[in-house]
């Protein structure tokens, strides 16, 4: 039977913006961004957040901006990072001149509830005097009030209603360094507004389902909606929005590229269901490999397969796999047995494999 590939549609060129040395849009790849969910306050806890989510791949980093004394605190986040940041600000125009002074690379706002026409101004000539690109971000739950009672409710067309109208009040402002966001937590809403949204803009745009749920319920609906509208060309940066350890939104968000044949960082683990021809514990040794992987830049495939009868044939793509059996299991490339070991020293010998083999490509 003939093998199909599918590949996205061409991505939509967009203009390129650039938050600090990281271009978004163009031709650019599509940037992975996260946010933390510590105290900007505490500097010490939000820097070994974000150094955590550099290790994981997040390229983009925003932080919320409640007071003054965050704003401020930026500076110091900064010193000790490598990536850059946004900083999120929502009525007041202060905190959004006062995070640009301290550095950040990014503001996102919502025109709509700055504080008016004059205050809007305002940030806009800080990001003009520091070139700061400005995201606008729209989402479901703050719509403007005549927008909200016109469309009766926070519709795809009433979201990009809002985002054209912020676009305009910027750009007549002379200034074009804009990203844009629409977020719903209704699934096929985001779908259609970034649609709509796309069709209209070059802007590049941020993807995200706001308010998705837990890791489950969060990656179901991040995967539906930013991996059809990455398959239709749309989309320049991207969040997985999920209620957890924002490193596990980075993971998803690079599972959902690869799955649609866009970018490829770090190891992708194929594994079975598991049948009752499983004969190990399968389930415990496929999330140590999970965890053990988990910081791996290489993009390498690796199989966990429960049955030694199936295992090689059913994962002869893997770069290294192993497959487990009665009190025995094996370590496999290809369809190639390398080696047969006891149950107890599979994981290990697996393993040991695997940092034998990114040994040899990192080497080469």
């Amino acid at each position: 039977m003939k093998n199909f590939t599918s590949h996205p549609k061409t991505r939509k060129k967009t203009r390129t913006i650039h938050v600090g040395p990281v271009a978004i849009g163009g031709d650019n790849p599509v940037v992975v961004q996260s946010m933390c969910n510590t105290d900007t306050r505490d500097v010490d806890a939000t820097v070994r957040q974000i150094k955590k989510l550099e290790a994981a791949g997040c390229e983009v980093i925003r932080v919320a901006v409640p007071d003054m004394d965050a704003a401020v605190a930026i500076s110091e986040i900064l010193k000790a990072i490598s990536i850059p940041l946004i900083a999120d600000i929502h009525f007041d125009w202060r905190l959004a001149v006062t995070a640009m002074e301290s550095g950040a690379h990014g503001i996102r706002i919502n025109p709509g509830n700055i504080g008016g026409k004059t205050k809007l101004q305002k940030v806009v000539e800080k990001a003009k005097e520091r070139m700061v690109p400005i995201r606008i971000g729209v989402n479901s739950g703050s719509l403007e009030k005549d927008i909200l009672k016109r469309y009766g409710s926070p519709t795809p067309e009433a979201l990009v209603e809002s985002a054209l109208r912020n676009i305009q009040l910027i750009t007549e402002m002379d200034y074009k360094e804009l990203k844009i966001s629409i977020k719903s937590s209704d699934v096929l809403a985001t779908i259609k507004a970034y649609r709509l949204l796309s069709a209209q803009t070059d802007f590049p745009l941020h993807l995200g389902v706001t308010e998705a749920g837990g890791l489950i319920a969060g990656t179901v609906k991040s995967s539906v909606a930013l991996g059809a509208l990455l398959m239709e060309g749309i989309g320049d940066t991207m969040r997985v929005s999920l209620t957890r350890d924002p490193v596990e939104e980075i993971q998803v968000a690079y599972e959902i590229l690869r799955a649609v044949g866009l970018r490829n960082r770090g190891p992708e683990i194929i594994s079975c269901p598991t049948c009752g021809r499983c004969e190990i514990d399968l389930f415990s040794i496929a999330e140590e490999v999970e965890r053990r992987a988990r910081n791996l830049p290489d993009p390498i495939k690796l199989a966990v397969m429960g049955c030694i009868v199936n295992g090689p044939g059913e994962a002869r793509e893997a770069d290294i796999g192993l497959a487990g059996g009665k009190g025995v299991g094996i370590i496999f490339r290809g369809e190639k047995i390398l080696k047969k070991v006891k149950e107890e020293d599979l994981l290990e010998a697996f393993w040991d494999e695997v940092e034998h083999l990114l040994s040899n490509k990192n080497s080469t």
